[in-house]
């Protein structure tokens, strides 16, 4: 239905669409000091504008929501399809504030032992 309308009219809507899309997401990839908006994510990648993102995004990059640091994400492959840059990523480690235990914490361990008098 698209293809009917002036070459103006279609742009003006695209980029309006992409504008929107910006607005509501939160959700930003991070690689070096470079920051670009994500339009879309899911289960296995996420989605860029072509027009802000550099042309192809390869390797370890950063995702935030707003200031809180979400994801760190291995992308293998990306391609532009329909003025987004479509990333596919092979994991998405989720970032944790603490580091990792390695040992089995019991549920019902005391928090504390008192000590002798």
């Amino acid at each position: 239905m698209l293809e009917f309308l002036p070459k103006e009219v279609r742009e003006g809507l695209e980029a309006a669409r992409k504008k929107d899309l910006r607005r509501k997401s939160r959700l930003r990839v991070q690689v070096g000091d470079a920051v670009f908006p994500v339009l879309r994510f899911w289960d296995q990648g996420f989605a860029l504008d072509a027009d802000l993102s550099p042309g192809k995004l390869r390797g370890l990059v950063d995702v935030y929501d707003g200031s809180r640091h979400v994801f760190q994400c291995l992308i293998v492959a990306s391609a532009i399809e329909n003025g987004e840059l479509v990333c596919d990523f092979k994991r998405a480690t989720a970032v944790s504030d603490r580091a990792p235990l390695d040992f089995w914490r019991d549920e019902n361990a005391p928090v504390g032992y008192l000590p002798r008098t």
